[in-house]
C-alpha cells in the first residue's frame, strides 16, 4: 500500500465545460459516533404545535414540548429576544433532550451554544468573561454577498476510478435546468465533493465556482416516485429554471465571538482552531459592536439572536446570576434556556434559599417549563428508540425487562445496559438480545441504588476502625 502524500495541494477550481482540476486529496473515513441525544431530530409537533406521542426521537412530555414549540416559534419570529426560559424537572425526564429538540427545530442557521453551570468555574478566565463569551457565541451575524454558482439537476454522473492508487480520478457530470443542459468534466476535488455529499442522478445541487463547494439542495420532484419508501429527511425541490451559471446572493452566518477572536489575536482566524482564546478586552468588543451596527445600517448584515442553553443552572453563584440579570437587558442578548433538577435549595455562595437555587429577581424574568416523570409505556418506547439508534436487535421480552429496570432503577441506567447486553449477545454469537443477556449485563454493572447496599454490607462484614477526634480548645469564633 503506497504511503500517503505529505504535501497537501489546495487549489481553487473553476468549473467550466472541458476544465479538469488537478488536486490530490486523501479519502478520510467518516466516523459516526452515537451520543446520548443523537436520536433526536426535533420536537415532533403538528403544524398547530400539538405534540405527537412519539415523534422525532421524543416520547411523551406533550405539555413541555408544546411550550417549547411556542418558544421556538417566537424565536423564529424574533419576538422573544433577550428573554429566558427555565426547564425544571426530576433527573432523567428529558430536559436536555428538550433543549436539543429545540436546537434541531431552529436549524443550523441559528446559533445554539450549550454549556454546563459547573464549567464556568473550571475555565482559566473570570466567571463573567466565560459567560460573556458564551453569550456572544450565541449571537449570529448574517452577512450577505454575491457569488457565482452553478445550480441544476443531476441527470448523469460518471466517475472513473483507476486501478492505480496514485493515478488521478476523472469523471463527467451532466446538469440541466428546465431550459438547458451541459456536461462538465470533473477533477479530483469535485469528485471528492460529490462523493462526500452522496450525489446521484435526480439530485438538485449547487456548486460554488470560487471554492468548488458542493451543496445538495434536495431531490427533484421528477424523481419522487423512484422508490416506494423515502426517509423522513428527504427533501423534494423543483428543478431550477434559466441558466445553469448565475450570480446569487449567498448568506454566511458567523458568531460575534468568532469576530471577537479574529480581531483580538495576532494569528487572526487561526486562533479559532487553537481553542485558547483567553480574555478579550472590552474595547475590542465595543469596536466590533459599532462595526456590526454600521453593517446593519448599510444592509450588509443582520443580527440573528441565537440560543444559550445552561444546564445545571443551580451550580451558578450570585455573581453569575447578577451578570445574567443585567446581560438579558442588553440589545445584543440571545435567548437563554436554563435547566435544573433542584427544587427549593440554597443559592450558591450565600446562605439564602430560593426556588431552584435561583434568585427571585431573576426568576421573575423566566418562563418556566416543567417536565413530568415518564410512564412505564413511555420508558419502553424510549428504550426501543435507543436500541434502534445503537443498531441493537432486541427481543420483546428483553425490552420489557429493560423497561422494568428503568422504572425501578433509572431510565439512564437502563439505556446504558443496551450496549453491554448487545456485547454479551455477540459473545455467544446470538442474533437478538435476550433476557439472559440483559440479566448478565445487569449483574455486571450495578445501578446507583444497589451500589450503596453492597458497600453497607461490606462495612457490616468487615468492621472499620473508628478514630476518636482529639479534644481541642474552642476558637474565639466558637466561644
Amino acid at each position: 500500500k503506497p504511503e500517503p502524500s505529505k504535501r497537501e495541494h489546495s487549489a481553487t477550481m473553476e468549473l467550466t465545460p472541458g476544465a479538469v482540476a488537478q488536486e490530490t486529496k486523501q479519502d478520510i473515513p467518516k466516523l459516526e459516533r452515537i451520543s446520548a441525544h443523537s436520536h433526536i431530530r426535533g420536537l415532533g409537533l403538528f403544524d398547530h404545535l400539538e405534540a405527537r406521542q412519539n415523534s422525532a426521537g421524543l416520547v411523551g412530555q406533550k405539555r413541555a414540548r408544546k411550550a417549547a414549540g411556542i418558544i421556538v416559534k417566537m424565536i423564529k419570529e424574533g419576538t422573544i429576544a433577550g428573554r429566558a426560559v427555565l426547564i425544571a424537572g426530576q433527573p432523567g425526564t428529558g430536559k436536555t433532550a428538550l433543549a436539543m429538540g429545540m436546537a434541531q427545530e431552529l436549524g443550523e442557521s441559528t446559533p445554539f451554544t450549550m454549556i454546563s453551570g459547573s464549567e464556568i468555574f473550571s475555565l482559566e478566565m473570570s466567571k463573567t468573561e466565560a459567560l460573556t463569551q458564551a453569550f456572544r457565541r450565541s449571537i449570529g451575524v448574517r452577512i450577505s454577498e454575491e457569488t457565482e454558482i452553478i445550480e441544476g439537476e443531476v441527470t448523469d454522473i460518471q466517475i472513473d476510478r483507476p486501478a492505480a492508487a496514485t493515478a488521478s480520478k476523472s469523471g463527467k457530470l451532466t446538469l440541466r435546468t428546465t431550459d438547458m443542459e451541459t456536461v462538465y468534466e470533473l477533477g479530483n476535488k469535485m469528485i471528492d465533493g460529490l462523493t462526500k455529499e452522496k450525489v446521484q442522478a435526480g439530485d438538485v445541487i449547487s456548486i460554488d465556482k470560487a471554492t468548488g463547494k458542493v451543496t445538495k439542495l434536495g431531490r427533484s420532484f421528477g424523481h419522487s416516485e423512484d422508490y416506494e419508501v423515502m426517509g423522513p429527511m428527504v427533501k423534494f425541490v423543483a428543478t431550477p429554471s434559466g441558466e445553469l451559471q448565475q450570480r446569487k446572493e449567498v448568506v454566511h452566518t458567523v458568531s460575534l465571538h468568532e469576530i471577537d477572536v479574529i480581531n483580538s489575536r495576532a494569528q487572526g482566524f487561526l486562533a479559532l482552531f487553537a481553542g485558547d482564546t483567553g480574555e478579550i478586552k472590552p474595547e475590542v468588543r465595543n469596536q466590533i459592536n459599532e462595526k456590526v451596527a454600521e453593517w446593519r445600517e448599510e444592509g450588509k448584515a443582520e443580527i440573528v439572536p441565537g440560543v444559550l442553553f445552561i444546564d445545571e443552572v443551580h451550580m451558578l453563584d450570585l455573581e453569575c446570576f447578577s451578570f445574567l440579570n443585567n446581560a438579558l437587558e442588553s440589545d445584543l442578548a440571545p435567548i437563554v434556556i436554563m435547566a435544573t433538577n433542584r427544587g427549593h435549595t440554597r443559592i450558591r455562595g450565600t446562605d439564602c434559599e430560593s426556588p431552584h437555587g435561583i434568585p427571585t429577581d431573576l426568576l421573575d424574568r423566566l418562563l418556566i417549563v416543567f417536565t413530568e416523570t415518564y410512564s412505564e409505556e413511555e420508558v419502553g418506547q424510549i428504550l426501543r428508540i435507543r436500541a434502534e439508534e445503537e443498531d441493537v436487535a432486541i427481543e420483546e421480552d428483553a425490552l420489557q425487562l429493560l423497561t422494568s429496570i428503568g422504572r425501578e432503577a433509572s431510565l439512564r441506567y437502563a439505556i446504558q445496559l443496551i450496549t453491554p447486553a448487545s456485547l454479551v449477545c455477540a459473545k455467544r454469537k446470538g442474533a437478538h438480545v435476550t433476557t439472559e443477556d440483559v440479566g448478565r449485563a445487569y449483574d455486571l454493572f450495578v445501578d446507583s441504588k444497589r451500589s450503596p447496599e453492597f458497600l453497607s454490607q461490606l462495612v457490616q462484614d468487615v468492621p472499620m476502625p473508628t478514630v476518636t477526634p482529639a479534644a481541642t480548645e474552642p476558637t474565639p469564633m466558637e466561644s
